[in-house]
């Protein structure tokens, strides 16, 4: 497994298993299975409502505690110092973990930044207290980049941000690029294109013909590609299944590179379309929700 140092210089596995919309009754069998396969970094979200699946997943597996990557997210429901600080708890309880090895911030809330910057105080109390190794933030735009660190010491050792040939997102990963912020993708393979949300331009980017020709080419599948993407291009990727062979084939692409045009014909592929929210709508009036005790 290759891995990417923060820039706290902590070691973080490139390629994780997200469990985003993951049932919680589907949840300990999908972290099971990654981590039999290979996978030593799991995301979830106190959000996603499967923080207890993971820990158990994690408790009941073969491998170690040291060697498994756990990364979860404080939502806006809990932004506030005194709040996130709890949310630290719940979500800790939850997974049964003594620390937490990257907590982030899991939207930027603009409306209310106030709150988001005391939710980031509280991320850097955890992390000097060793209550957790890293700290970092999701979704998070050059604007709210910018207010963060003027406002804050710790700069976030991650971005989490939507990022597939789609939708590249490129003045944001230039930023954390400047700034030490490791670029980290959700949806790394374009599940987001092809959801229903995505609406009349819904269309699944690991059927694009430029991404099928390279992967022919490989004699690997388009998601195998779009990983390798990400990962020539230095970031995190966060594939979702709940599939056991879906699984495998995602962290079976370590073995083959890219070429230079090929990374530029799907950098090529850009359409400018979010699929998630736009991070100026996420508001605590429209997607607050209180996130349960442990």
């Amino acid at each position: 497994m290759q891995t990417l140092t923060l820039n706290n210089g902590v070691e973080m596995p490139a390629l994780g298993l997200g469990v985003f919309q993951t049932p919680p009754d589907e949840t300990r069998a999908a972290v099971t299975a990654a981590l039999d396969l290979g996978y030593r970094h799991i995301d979830t979200a106190a959000a996603y409502g499967n923080e207890h699946e993971v820990g158990r997943a994690i408790r009941e597996s073969a491998v170690p505690r040291e060697e498994i990557f756990v990364e979860t997210k404080i939502w806006i429901s809990d932004y506030g110092y005194d709040e996130t600080l709890h949310g630290f708890d719940k979500s800790a309880a939850k997974l049964r973990l003594e620390h937490i090895d990257l907590l982030i911030l899991h939207q930027a809330l603009p409306s209310e930044f106030d709150r988001t910057i005391a939710a980031y105080r509280a991320l850097e109390k955890l992390l000097a207290d060793g209550k957790v190794r890293a700290i970092g933030v999701s979704n998070f735009m050059v604007d709210h980049l910018t207010k963060l660190l003027d406002a804050t010491t710790v700069v976030p050792a991650v971005n989490q941000l939507e990022i597939h040939p789609y939708f590249q997102q490129r003045a944001v990963l230039d930023f954390d690029d400047a700034h030490g912020i490791l670029n980290q993708a959700w949806s790394p393979i374009g599940g987001i294109t092809f959801y229903p949300g995505y609406g009349e331009h819904r269309r699944s980017v690991l059927e694009d013909p430029a991404v099928t020709r390279i992967a022919e080419a490989h004699g690997k599948s388009p998601a195998q590609v779009l990983l390798r993407w990400g990962l020539q291009q230095g970031r995190s990727v966060i594939p979702k299944s709940t599939k056991r062979h879906r699984i495998a084939e995602n962290i079976d692409v370590f073995d083959f590179e890219l070429t230079a045009g090929e990374l530029a014909a799907l950098d090529a592929l850009e359409t400018g379309r979010r699929g998630g929210p736009e991070p100026e709508a996420v508001t605590l009036a429209d997607f607050g929700r209180a996130i349960p005790e442990a």
